[in-house]
């Protein structure tokens, strides 16, 4: 985070705060042909380069409604003929396509189903996305989309983003005016090196940008014409897909040193140069060693955000704040142990010393000593700090050496127990039995994703815990039945944080990310969980309402950017969860001229 980063970049070296006004013009996004800004019921043209009509106007997927266009509408464009005369509604084609989608019993099936249609009609796709997103969340996006990511070169039958390979380096800003879109606002953008917990699947870590740009959409109501997913090949090192016929990327070794870092510095460059200042780029599933050093070297020339470090550590931070209301008590009273040091168990640790030290006005070095975490080799300690990565250098406390989790757990007594390791099973029945014993009500949240890399199942917490952890985890998983109780596990997704927050960016035109903006988004989501969510064990509100919940978010992520001076858009909204809905796009078809 801010504070972290300063370490990585020098002491003297700038924050965000500290940019140079004249770097800041240019960058400004619009609905170039006022479809978006335009009332429901008032006519619009479908303009593409020229007036679209018939058979392309069908086949465009943003314009297309299927059975949809009226008697009008096939009239004037060209349509008889080229359609069956019946007219359907986007509510009957809503029913038929989730019928149709339930039927499949493989959940590969139902993402290749949902992404046909989203190459077929975005407002159909982003209808049924919104309106049954509880049901076709895991469907776009995890837990299906890591199996998706792994068999993409099988499935993969029209480029949805832009593939930049080390084949283009020197002609990256060439490559980027490929694209047919200009008023960008949202960049997604990985290099495939640690896809969700399946490690490196190259090139075909594409589906991780496809997928978090719909719910850019979907969630958080930025025009998917204004989001841009993107896959910077520079190979990879899984054996198996360089000898995969069907592999789609480089079939080469990563690039590695300044041939990485200087292909990465293009791309950074003709991103400002052909988008301007206030595009938002998400790192996504970057390794560990370059996700750090990304975010702090373009941290102050570029807007940039790290899902993974930064919207986890949000996600998972509205979390806690939202069960001390159900267990009463602050922040400060707790013991944090992590098991996983890597970019996310670091950043939410990270912000969860600055809430901290935010609340008891502690120095954040002293809030830092309530938080533990382990990696492969053990608790982090001071006696292992020479041999540490800098990133974990700050939670080298002093302790003996301790080898594994259990032990850790017995020793440390923590009240809040963090899985971002990666790895399944690794909450055993002895560590959750352990933590319960000298916790009246352990928090338990077991984030790794996909499901099957989850640290425990909710069914495991609660029956090891006997029904008294408050457990949240990163897949979603059903309600458990135990000793006469129905207990809900909340899911601490991402997915709750990202589309709000980068709203929230977009409609301030803020020009850079600070750590302030996290806090006031974890804020805006610990304030939408309701009694009646914490009757039922939840730390988070039902993704029924994410909507609301991401312009709640996108309001106070907006209001700080105009606080701390990083907002372009002026003047400021009166009130800003009005404007937040208002800007978001809607899904509903428009009539045609």
């Amino acid at each position: 985070m801010e504070s972290t980063l300063k370490g990585i970049r020098g002491c003297g070296a700038p924050g965000v705060l500290d940019v140079d006004d004249a770097a800041t013009v240019g960058g400004g996004v619009g609905d170039t042909y006022g479809e978006d800004c335009a009332t429901e019921d008032q006519l619009v043209t479908p303009w593409t380069v020229s007036v679209a009509i018939g058979y392309n106007l069908m086949r465009d997927p943003r314009y297309n409604k299927g059975l949809a266009f009226t008697e009008r509408e096939r009239e004037t464009h060209y349509l008889r003929g080229l359609l069956p005369p019946a007219i359907v509604s986007q509510e009957l084609q809503e029913r038929k396509i989730m019928n149709n989608i339930r039927q499949y019993q493989v959940p590969l099936q139902r993402y290749m189903a949902m992404m046909d249609l989203q190459e077929n009609n975005e407002r159909l796709f982003y209808k049924l996305l919104i309106d049954n997103v509880e049901e076709l969340l895991p469907v776009v996006y995890t837990p299906t989309v890591g199996e998706a990511c792994q068999k993409y070169g099988s499935i993969f039958s029209r480029p949805q983003g832009l593939f930049i390979s080390l084949k283009e380096k020197g002609k990256i800003l060439e490559v980027l005016k490929n694209w047919p879109e200009r008023s960008i606002q949202v960049i997604v953008v990985t290099d495939g090196e640690r896809i969700l917990g399946l490690g490196d699947l190259g090139c075909q870590g594409m589906g991780i940008p496809v997928g978090k740009l719909a719910l850019y959409t979907a969630l958080g109501g930025v025009r998917p014409s204004a989001c841009l997913p993107i896959t910077l090949d520079v190979g990879t090192n899984n054996k198996d897909l360089l000898n995969d016929e069907f592999y789609i990327g480089l079939r080469q070794r990563r690039a590695t040193g300044q041939e990485y870092t200087d292909f990465l510095q293009e791309f950074m460059t003709a991103v400002k140069q052909n988008y301007g200042e206030k595009v938002l780029i998400q790192f996504e599933d970057f390794a560990n060693h370059n996700a750090f050093e990304l975010l702090a070297r373009y941290g102050t020339t570029h807007l940039v955000f790290n899902d993974d470090i930064q919207g986890t550590a949000s996600v998972v931070l509205a979390g806690l704040i939202a069960a001390q209301k159900l267990l009463g008590g602050t922040l400060a009273e707790h013991t944090f142990l992590f098991l996983g040091a890597g970019e996310a168990g670091t950043g939410i640790a990270e912000l969860i010393a600055l809430e901290i030290s935010r609340q008891t006005k502690a120095p954040i070095e002293e809030c830092r000593k309530k938080i533990w975490l382990v990696d492969s080799k053990g608790l982090i300690v001071s006696s292992r700090k020479e041999s540490l990565q800098h990133f974990k250098k700050p939670w080298a406390h002093e302790h003996e050496t301790i080898g594994n989790l259990l032990d850790a757990v017995n020793a440390i007594k923590p009240t809040v127990l963090i899985g971002t390791s990666g790895k399944g099973q690794t909450f055993t029945q002895d560590v959750i039995e352990a933590i319960s014993s000298f916790n009246e009500r352990p928090i338990i949240l077991a984030l790794s994703n996909p499901t099957s890399q989850s640290e425990c199942t909710a069914e495991q917490a609660y029956t090891w815990s006997k029904g008294r952890a408050v457990f949240a985890t990163g897949s979603p998983f059903d309600p458990v039945e135990y000793d006469g109780k129905i207990y809900v596990p909340g899911q601490a997704n991402n997915a709750y944080i990202f589309p709000g927050f980068g709203l929230g960016v977009v409609m301030s035109g803020a020009i850079r990310v600070h750590d302030d903006m996290l806090l006031a988004a974890s804020e805006a989501l610990a304030q939408q969980v309701s009694e009646e969510n914490f009757e039922k064990g939840l730390i988070y509100p039902p993704f029924s309402n994410i909507r609301k919940i991401s312009a709640h978010i996108a309001a106070n992520v907006a209001a700080k950017a105009y606080e701390l001076g990083l907002a372009s858009r002026r003047p400021r909204p009166k009130d800003l969860v009005k404007y937040a809905e208002s800007c978001m796009y809607s899904p509903v078809y428009r009539n045609y001229r």
